[in-house]
């Protein structure tokens, strides 16, 4: 299946009745724009005993990632609209998350309480995560995986596609990290645009926005229920005393079938 949130798009692979071993060399194909089907994460929906299903999340360079906040409102909708429930459990590497139908179309899910030690984000050695000593004087937050925030006055002025690239390798990230660069709008409003690790630039990230939430208000630029515009869309971010909660709307593009060629092809 296709789905995107936002232009963040996903191939997501339900295997509960069966399906493919996934491997880095299959999502790099299927990841593919020209040769395959392309996205910026792939998913897999997996049964699981303690979650209604198990999420495990690949990049387009068939690394995987810890947690993609928009392709787990995509599924939660479709399950949700599949099953008739209003609320589901997912687990992912973040842990097990609740989706909730929040009316309108819209899809909310809670993230997880966000992570706030250099060792749990993590970074390379013990520093303040509110002012790393990097030039710009970014953020770092985890949300199941790095994100390094930068908060600019003009998000569209900043060259995202060299920008990026220079911070995801960044000697103090060792497992590289998601880049934001984020300019305050109002105090419950901010313009965001990002640059994912493994995937690139994208017009949406989940993950992101609610970095870039935590990351503001705890900088006292905005309180923790914010409006983030994002190069696809919008996003609503509420940092609750339960997790970092994400809420916006969702698409399913089409359901499709793998050929044998294309499959025999990687083998």
């Amino acid at each position: 299946m296709k789905f995107h949130g936002l232009g963040n798009d996903f191939v997501v692979i339900d295997r509960r009745a069966g399906g493919p071993v996934m491997t880095a060399a299959l999502a790099r194909a299927l990841g593919d724009r020209h040769r395959g089907v392309g996205f910026d994460q792939l998913a897999l929906i997996d049964n699981d005993e303690s979650g209604d299903v198990a999420l495990t999340f690949f990049n387009t360079d068939g690394s995987t990632a810890g947690a993609c906040g928009n392709a787990t409102r995509c599924i939660a909708r479709h399950l949700m609209d599949d099953t008739g429930v209003t609320s589901l459990t997912l687990r992912t590497e973040r842990g097990v998350l609740q989706a909730v139908d929040a009316g309108g179309g819209l899809t909310s899910v809670n993230m997880g309480a966000p992570l706030l030690e250099w060792d749990q984000i993590p970074l390379a050695r013990a520093m303040d995560t509110l002012h790393l000593p990097i030039a710009g004087d970014p953020v770092a937050t985890g949300i199941g995986n790095p994100h390094c925030t930068f908060f600019v006055d003009d998000a569209e002025a900043v060259d995202i596609t060299r920008f990026g690239p220079e911070h995801e390798h960044h000697p103090l990230f060792p497992e590289r990290t998601n880049v934001q660069v984020a300019q305050i709008v109002a105090p419950d409003h901010l313009r965001m645009r990002v640059w994912e690790r493994g995937a690139g630039l994208t017009l949406a990230s989940g993950s992101s926005s609610c970095a870039v939430a935590v990351g503001a208000a705890r900088r006292g630029l905005t309180g923790r229920q914010v409006r983030i515009d994002l190069d696809g869309g919008t996003l609503h971010i509420d940092w609750r005393e339960d997790g970092v909660w994400m809420t916006g709307p969702t698409a399913h593009v089409f359901t499709g079938a793998l050929t044998p060629a294309f499959l025999a092809a990687l083998a």
